[in-house]
């Protein structure tokens, strides 16, 4: 696919150069003392996991983690020599696949290890896994209630612990403290059992940022990597825009005053209007607004109008004389900022990325200059 083609409808531009100066900026912030873990779950935020880890492999990273086996069988097809830390289930059917790919295991209860022990034994082979604690965040892992579960899970047979983890609530430094005393706790017991934890990790973006003197052997970095900064960070500038978002025109009309745009029926033109339909809707990552919202053309703000749909959307462009059949359409990043995306969709910043879908050609540019252009659906 040559760019044309792939900006022929609705693409995603992905500054590498940025995604490289975020990720040297996050090892800087570890000081040499911790490993960086790239976050690459949701198809690396949306910016192409297989293509991200090759990256950041060149950059020096050599542990990746993501959210399920599917995601890690993925890139060790594009990048066999990488290791992959999954950080959520792989159901019982799944484990054999995983042990024998070299996939690095999450055991956050005393059934989840026990499963992977018999996995192993069966193919005779020994499983990869980094336990997870529960402390605080009330999602996956072993509670402080359940040290003495995690010292027999990590026990079992044919399993080779090189990890405890936990994810931070990040609901207050006090609470965090808390969580980082209970992560601890789970530390000390499991080498008074004699398991040596190679590797202690608790800190994502936020934390990393927040939270120096607590990086331990690790911090996982995910959104930092793809131009999402922490809330009141001081300095923003140092966490740079990876991801810009456009479609092309379609076709350009008048409408009537009192029609009404697409599938809403509430919203009529107030006066005669110039709209604009675009080639791109939700499936493409655009939220389903309804007459709010809106998107960069010629550098102008261009409102939605109607209903956004599953492929195309309409906007206002009568303000916006050089709105052309063909014309592009910024619809996220390039001077629309994630911060107020997400703040006008109530999304998460994280998900703004994640939505881009998969149908959209990715292109990707070292500050303007074209390197490759991949489609997922090729």
């Amino acid at each position: 696919m040559i760019q044309s083609e792939a900006a022929a409808r609705c693409w995603a531009e992905i500054n590498i150069g940025a995604l490289i100066e975020n990720y040297k900026t996050a090892v800087s912030f570890l000081d040499g003392k911790s490993t960086l873990i790239p976050v690459l779950k949701a198809n690396a935020y949306g910016c192409g996991a297989a293509y991200i880890a090759k990256t950041l492999h060149k950059e020096g990273a050599r542990l990746f983690a993501v959210a399920s086996l599917e995601e890690a069988l993925e890139i060790k097809k594009a990048l066999p020599e990488a290791d992959l830390l999954v950080m959520g289930l792989v159901s019982a059917p799944l484990l054999p696949r995983a042990i024998e790919k070299g996939v690095i295991l999450t055991a956050f209860s005393e059934k989840c290890a026990r499963e992977i022990s018999d996995a192993a034994v069966k193919l005779s082979r020994t499983a990869r896994v980094h336990l997870k604690m529960d402390t605080g965040l009330h999602r996956l892992g072993f509670g402080k209630d359940d040290i003495d579960a995690l010292v027999q899970s990590a026990l079992y047979k044919n399993l080779a612990i090189e990890g405890l983890f936990t994810h931070l609530a990040l609901r207050s430094k006090e609470e965090d403290d808390i969580q980082f005393s209970i992560l601890l706790k789970g530390y000390d017991a499991l080498k008074n059992a004699g398991v040596r934890v190679k590797m202690l990790h608790a800190c994502d973006s936020i934390g990393m940022v927040r939270y120096p003197d607590r990086h331990y052997d690790a911090c996982r970095v995910g959104a930092w990597l793809y131009g999402v900064c922490p809330y009141r960070y001081p300095h923003p500038e140092q966490c740079r825009e990876v991801m810009v978002v456009k479609c092309r025109i379609a076709q350009i009309r008048t409408v009537e005053k009192g029609q009404c745009i697409g599938y809403d029926d509430d919203h009529p033109v107030e006066k005669e209007t110039r709209v604009a339909t675009l080639s791109a809707g939700y499936v493409d990552g655009f939220p389903r607004f309804n007459n709010e919202g809106y998107v960069l053309i010629a550098g102008k703000k261009a409102p939605v109008l109607g209903l956004v749909c599953m492929d195309q959307m309409m906007v206002d462009v009568s303000g916006i004389p050089e709105a052309a059949e063909g014309g592009e359409a910024t619809m996220l990043g390039g001077g629309i900022h994630v911060n107020e995306y997400a703040s006008t969709a109530h999304f998460n910043r994280n998900e703004c990325l994640c939505r881009t879908g998969r149908r959209v050609p990715r292109i990707y540019h070292k500050d303007g200059q074209v390197i490759d252009i991949l489609l997922d659906i090729e």
